[in-house]
């Protein structure tokens, strides 16, 4: 009797196992690369960022100039000045620190603007990556351009070509 329990609990997991699930891989960065709108938003993003950086920069070559006066006109200044000019310095160095933060912080309005470029984007391709491993069955799709420790996918489980004909760019 344990021998025919145990006969039955293997065949029932080698027909367990042999019901393997299918991988699928992508590669992000292709089919980014792929995508117009993506490049766009990137170039927006690169334009803005540029120009909030020149915002800053001159914050702080002001801030430097101030300082290189305050220092050739020192001599000069009685201790009331010194301490205007050296508290007009510190406000426009926190000035340009605080702009700083405000642009490139965590939370900040590049961090906003990348959000709110990117996220339709990625959503559109999330949504075809999703209904194509519904219908071809695939219960895991990797993103092979990622660090996740991908070392090998066959070519014939790369799924980018297909993602990026269903969000309607031919390739």
């Amino acid at each position: 009797m344990k021998k025919f329990i145990f006969i039955c609990l293997f065949a029932l997991t080698a027909a367990l196992t042999a019901n393997a699930q299918k991988y699928a891989l992508i590669d992000m960065e292709y089919i980014l690369k792929n995508i117009p709108a993506y490049e766009r938003a990137n170039e927006q993003l690169n334009q803005v960022s540029k120009k909030w950086q020149a915002e800053v920069e001159a914050l702080n070559t002001e801030a430097s100039t101030m300082y290189k006066n305050y220092q050739n006109e020192m001599v000069f200044l009685s201790q009331e000045q010194k301490k205007a000019r050296q508290e007009a310095i510190m406000k426009k160095e926190k000035d340009a620190s605080d702009l700083k933060r405000k642009y490139f912080g965590p939370e900040g309005e590049l961090f906003k603007k990348r959000e709110s470029l990117m996220s339709p984007i990625q959503e559109e391709i999330y949504t075809a990556v999703k209904e194509i491993a519904e219908l071809r069955g695939y219960s895991l799709v990797l993103d092979r351009s990622s660090d996740t420790g991908v070392i090998y996918g066959s070519p014939k489980a790369d799924i980018s070509n297909e993602v990026l004909q269903k969000l309607g760019y031919a390739n």
